[in-house]
């Protein structure tokens, strides 16, 4: 079973249905008890990095994701859900996010002939091997939406990055712990893949 967290944000149905077509069963909730239960976690998300943390600890899911992280079940974070395992965003500042891993969010630099927010295709990089991308070649293109990106404080978990007027971490991993800034839902055969690959684990 794959849980989904439910925490009012948007994408939720999208993921649900990737996970269905890969032939998973997916449930979406906000129960500290079938998020223990479940084989994997997905923390999906799109929207302001305050308003989600604080929907987070509105539903008491601040401390289920601790528990389910130190139970070492895949969980998974996509877009706005990467943002919010790191420690903060320039988005909100003085708003802890849940401090998963190190690093910051910070906006995307304004640049000549840069739309912000980045929505688009853009092509990946893989500057460390990550379980995430067996499969995935290097270039695959896939599916952004995002004014802030990450600083990954530990370069060796970053499996995956891509370049838009700077250099984004667009993947990181460490034990248990996936993200992805893209939104593998939305990516095409590509994106399934890289989903199904997280569903293997």
């Amino acid at each position: 079973m794959v849980a989904i967290i439910d925490y009012d944000a948007g994408n939720i149905r999208s993921v649900e249905k990737a996970v269905a077509l890969l032939g998973h069963d997916a449930i979406v909730t906000r129960k500290r008890g079938e998020l223990l239960a479940a084989d994997h976690v997905i923390l999906p998300g799109v929207g302001a990095f305050g308003e989600a943390m604080a929907r987070l600890h509105r539903y008491e899911l601040v401390s289920a994701i601790g528990e389910v992280v130190e139970k070492k079940i895949p969980f998974l974070g996509i877009c706005l859900g990467l943002q919010l395992m790191f420690e903060s965003s320039e988005e909100a500042p003085g708003v802890a996010g849940l401090g998963l891993l190190p690093g910051k969010i910070v906006r995307i630099p304004d640049g000549e002939n840069l739309k912000i927010p980045h929505i688009g295709w853009n092509s990946l990089s893989f500057p460390n091997p990550g379980r995430l991308f067996q499969g995935i070649a290097e270039g695959a293109y896939v599916y952004f939406v995002h004014s802030y990106y990450l600083q990954a404080d530990e370069p060796q978990i970053v499996k995956a990055a891509t370049e838009y007027g700077t250099l984004i971490h667009a993947s990181v991993e460490r034990d248990n712990l996936f993200a992805c800034q893209f939104h593998p839902e939305k990516s095409s055969e590509t994106g399934l893949k890289i989903l199904q690959n997280f569903l293997e684990i």
